[in-house]
């Protein structure tokens, strides 16, 4: 059911897999404050506004708006009412010199705010955060594992029968998500870059899959005006001749899926180039089944990425990710979470990661072609697929 709270032995497993962590990197650690709300969801299961606070004896979940909601939801021990940040001084009486915070996402007005009652020294736990939520518990697994079923049956099964001639990207776009929706998912993607916005997902055709859209991404789009560069145009109608990218996330209890499907609108064998677009969509399958093989417990991201670089074709390289430079990213909570298939990343993988694979190919005056799922990382053998196949019907005739 989509309002089952997050089991509470969940919870409390988080906050042993933190304070171990914290343990491990400074013995001497007394208090952590996190207020953004993807980590407010992970350790207490509520989604509020409001801090929490966290120290090696106790946690408690301090709440503005709406401690009810919390109530309701949250099998989180201790959630307390919060009017000011005054509250937690009051609770706290001593306040270490320094405390952890998520710097990547707590603003300066929320510093400011809190160092009006607290007056501490913000230390980053960024990478402590992300290295907790890179590996999955069985409990999130099995959430993105429903995810990827349902994201399977609409992209692969669904989306097809929705195209047809002089629907727009938007409303593409937007019949996929509703039949999303209508199945269960939580209707939105979220990011963990501070600039990043919470988005559905794109539909682009041809040469609108080209364009550079806000995120870091492949995948191209007009979006609906220059303020949103996301969803499609509402102007852009589907014609025969088309090629279609399909980038749309899917997610359940919090918990997303990645997947990107590209469908030729017609008979390939007509269109002049035809045989281009079917070779750059077999690479893609055959780049993203090598990543899968590739993608082990102990496989370094960093080496799969070069490993990965070295196998494509030549005639595809200067278009290869449409001028990304990387090959796959971990998702989870959001989609763009680490470790990244891509240079720098040298710790190992390891079993219950879960990344998206997306090889994509740019082709000049044609449009975006590629394809994308989301893996598990397993103790044995390659990575399994959660979102069905990557070698999916490619010609639609309307």
């Amino acid at each position: 059911m989509p309002h089952t709270p997050v089991p509470a032995d969940e919870l409390s497993a988080r906050l042993d897999r933190l304070r171990h962590a914290l343990e491990q990197r400074d013995p001497a650690w007394s208090m952590m404050i996190l207020e953004n709300k993807i980590d407010l969801y992970y350790f207490t299961g509520t989604m509020q506004e409001g801090a929490l606070v966290i120290t090696p004896e106790e946690a408690t979940l301090f709440v503005r708006r709406s401690y009810d909601c919390a109530q309701q939801e949250s099998l989180f021990s201790d959630i307390r009412p919060l009017g000011s940040f005054r509250g937690i001084a009051e609770a706290f009486s001593n306040i270490p010199e320094t405390v952890y915070v998520a710097s990547r996402t707590m603003t300066l007005q929320k510093l400011t705010m809190l160092n009006k009652y607290l007056p501490f020294i913000p230390k980053p736990a960024d990478d402590i955060l992300s290295q907790l939520r890179a590996v999955k518990s069985q409990y999130e697994l099995d959430c993105m594992r429903q995810s990827g079923r349902l994201h399977q049956q609409v992209i692969e099964q669904i989306a097809p029968a929705l195209l047809r001639s002089g629907v727009s990207e938007a409303r593409l776009c937007s019949e996929v998500c509703t039949a999303m929706l209508d199945r269960g998912a939580m209707g939105i993607s979220r990011f963990n870059q501070p600039a990043a916005e919470d988005v559905l997902g794109v539909a682009s055709f041809s040469e609108n899959s080209l364009r550079a859209a806000a995120l870091d991404s492949p995948s191209g789009t007009v979006g609906t005006c220059i303020a949103m560069k996301s969803i499609g145009s509402s102007e852009r109608r589907l014609h025969e001749g088309d090629v279609v990218l399909l980038d749309i996330p899917c997610g359940m209890h919090g918990y997303h899926t990645d997947k990107s499907i590209t469908f030729y609108y017609g008979e390939l064998s007509r269109h002049p180039q035809g045989s281009l677009i079917r070779t750059a969509r077999e690479q893609c399958v055959f780049l993203e089944n090598e990543a899968a093989a590739m993608m082990k417990p102990g496989a370094v991201p960093a080496e799969i990425y070069e490993k990965l670089l070295a196998c494509v074709d030549p005639t595809f390289r200067s278009g290869f990710m449409n001028a990304c430079k990387f090959f796959g990213h971990s998702i989870g909570l959001t989609m763009d979470e680490t470790p990244v298939l891509a240079r720098g990343f040298n710790e190992p993988l390891t079993a219950g990661m879960t990344l998206a694979v997306e090889p994509k190919i740019a082709l000049d005056g044609i449009g975006l072609v590629g394809c994308e799922n989301t893996y598990e990382i397993v103790t044995q053998g390659p990575a399994r697929s959660l979102t069905g196949a990557c070698d999916t019907t490619l010609e639609i005739i309307g």
